[in-house]
C-alpha cells in the first residue's frame, strides 16, 4: 500500500485511530448532554440543542478540543465527567501489534493529537498506549490544531521531520487534507474509527479498517 523503504516516521492520531472513538462520541454526544439537562433542569432535548449549537460555533479550532473551555462554555465539571466514564477508555484491538511492527522496522512513532492534555494523561493512564510510541505532541503545546498549517510547521520543526518520508494516519479527511497541504508525504484514513457505529467513507485518500493490512505490505516491503 505505501513504499516502505522511503517513510522513516509515522504520524498518528489518537482518538478514532489508536483508541476506539466510543468513548469521545458517548461523552460529547450523550453524556454531556444528559449532565447539562440535570444541572440546569432543561428538558435533554433543549440541553441537546444547546450542546450542538456550542458545538457547531467553534468546530475545527482549538476551543472544540479544549476542556477548560466546555467547562466554563457550558458550566460542567468536564474533566470530573471524564473521570466517570475511564471504562469505556479503549485502545482498538489492532493498533498495539501495528505499533509494535513499525519499532520493529525502525519507523519512528509520533502521536499527534487534538486531544486536551488533561484527556490525553487520563487515556494514556488507562491504556498501554504510551509504550507504543516513540513522542507526543498535542496541538494545545502549539497554539494550532491540526486543521491549521501552522501546526504541521510546528510539529516538523519540533522534530526535525522530512515531511514527504512522514506517513499520517487518521480517522478525519479534512485533517488528512491538511497535513497532505503542509507537505505530508502518505495519509491514510480510518474507516472504523467507532467500533459501535458504521464505517465511514473517504473520497480523496486510501484507508483501511485494520491495521494487519498495513502489516502485510510492511513486512513485504522490508523484508522483500
Amino acid at each position: 500500500m505505501f513504499p516502505w523503504n522511503k517513510i522513516d516516521t509515522v504520524l498518528l492520531d489518537m482518538d478514532g485511530t489508536l483508541l476506539d472513538l466510543h468513548f469521545d462520541n458517548h461523552f460529547w454526544l450523550s453524556l454531556v448532554p444528559q449532565s447539562l439537562c440535570q444541572e440546569k433542569q432543561i428538558p435533554l432535548t433543549e440541553a441537546q440543542q444547546l450542546v450542538e449549537t456550542a458545538y457547531a460555533k467553534v468546530f475545527g479550532t482549538l476551543e472544540w478540543y479544549c476542556l477548560e473551555y466546555w467547562q466554563q462554555e457550558l458550566g460542567l465539571d468536564i474533566l470530573a465527567l471524564h473521570h466517570t466514564l475511564v471504562d469505556r477508555i479503549q485502545l482498538r484491538q489492532d493498533s498495539m501489534p501495528f505499533l509494535s511492527a513499525l519499532a520493529r522496522h525502525n519507523k519512528q512513532r509520533i502521536l499527534v493529537t487534538n486531544a486536551h492534555p488533561q484527556s490525553l494523561s487520563l487515556k494514556l493512564k488507562h491504556t498501554e498506549l504510551a509504550s507504543g510510541l516513540d513522542h507526543m505532541l498535542s496541538s494545545h503545546h502549539t497554539g494550532y490544531p491540526k486543521e491549521h498549517p501552522q501546526f504541521w510547521l510546528s510539529l516538523f520543526e519540533r522534530f526535525s521531520l522530512d515531511p514527504s518520508r512522514c506517513l499520517f494516519i487518521d480517522d478525519s479527511e479534512p485533517i488528512l487534507q491538511a497535513a497532505k497541504a503542509a507537505g505530508v508525504g502518505y495519509q491514510l484514513g480510518i474507516k472504523n474509527p467507532d467500533s459501535q457505529k458504521p464505517h465511514k467513507t473517504f473520497t480523496d485518500f486510501p484507508a483501511i479498517d485494520d491495521y494487519h493490512q498495513l502489516l502485510i505490505s510492511l513486512e513485504k516491503t522490508i523484508t522483500g
